[in-house]
């Protein structure tokens, strides 16, 4: 309330024209624009078998997130979201997605996840933190916040409608308690959707008017296109990427140049192997997230104590 929340600080410094715009599209799906990008398929399939060569597993939905991060990082305006038409910068960078419980039975059901993210993190920093979140999540046995809070609510006839209208009413105006909002997937800085995983083409997916979440990807199974290379034509694979965008959170500038790094980094995923020579903070928003301790590690210590 009075433009304090527990998951950001107000920005005020925005440009009158860019500042306007929640007034003209209240909400989210109002403002969504769609954007289609087809990464080099082929450059990243090299350069996850290279790695795994060298010991390290790495997937495209990985170098996607790290991408990601890695760009927050220089523009943190990305990383911003309106909510009761006000701009606020968030404190912590999270990208949500939707997993199966069991990846050889579709019946098991999903969950969905969110993860936290350092913005010095490197590709296998990103990579440990997904993979220490999955795990977790993995199995019908398993059941995280989101499972157990869903479970809750359906089980006396009207309480969904009842508590998500509260919480719709007390995030608007700031009011929503921080431990909650921590655990809930929509309120990210990215939802991604890797539709690859289960064979299916790529979407340009709704942004949600519940919760925060700014930005949508969503993954589709590689496709060959022909393309003609130094006077040559042949079939290429890439893999497409919808994204969806709230376009009111900064200008059309800002966000060039935040899908022209992605798209570089894409391109060239080894530049991801090292944290960045610095780091970019909206004013009196800066936050850090301890790094994931790999199992590796962690056995190594317990031995030598």
């Amino acid at each position: 309330m009075f433009g304090f929340r527990p998951d950001g600080r107000r920005v005020k410094d925005i440009d009158p024209v860019v500042r306007i715009t929640p007034y003209l599209m209240p909400m989210r799906c109002d403002a969504q624009v769609f954007l289609q990008h087809k990464a080099d398929y082929e450059l990243m399939a090299r350069y996850i078998a290279k790695k795994g060569m060298e010991g390290e597993r790495i997937t495209f939905m990985q170098i996607i997130i790290a991408a990601f991060v890695r760009t927050v990082s220089q523009h943190p305006e990305i990383n911003r979201y309106i909510m009761n038409k006000q701009f606020f910068s968030r404190n912590c960078c999270s990208v949500s997605f939707t997993m199966l419980k069991d990846m050889t039975d579709p019946d098991a059901g999903e969950t969905a996840v969110k993860i936290k993210f350092d913005l010095t993190d490197t590709i296998f920093d990103v990579r440990d933190r997904m993979m220490k979140v999955i795990e977790a999540s993995r199995g019908v046995e398993n059941q995280n916040f989101v499972d157990k809070l869903v479970r809750f609510l359906f089980a006396i006839p009207g309480l969904p409608t009842a508590i998500v209208s509260l919480v719709r009413l007390l995030d608007r105006y700031g009011l929503c308690p921080g431990a909650l909002l921590d655990e809930l997937p929509f309120h990210t800085s990215m939802y991604i959707t890797n539709n690859a995983s289960i064979g299916l083409h790529h979407v340009n997916h709704h942004i949600y008017n519940f919760g925060s979440t700014s930005l949508f990807f969503g993954m589709g199974t590689a496709e060959r296109v022909a393309v003609v290379e130094k006077g040559v034509t042949r079939m290429k694979r890439f893999l497409p990427i919808g994204i969806t965008a709230d376009e009111r959170v900064c200008s059309g500038a800002h966000y060039a140049q935040f899908f022209d790094m992605m798209r570089d980094l894409l391109n060239h995923p080894e530049k991801l192997e090292v944290p960045p020579e610095s780091v970019k903070f909206d004013p009196r928003c800066e936050y850090h997230v301890p790094r994931v301790e790999k199992a590796a590690e962690k056995a190594k210590g317990q031995a030598s104590a």
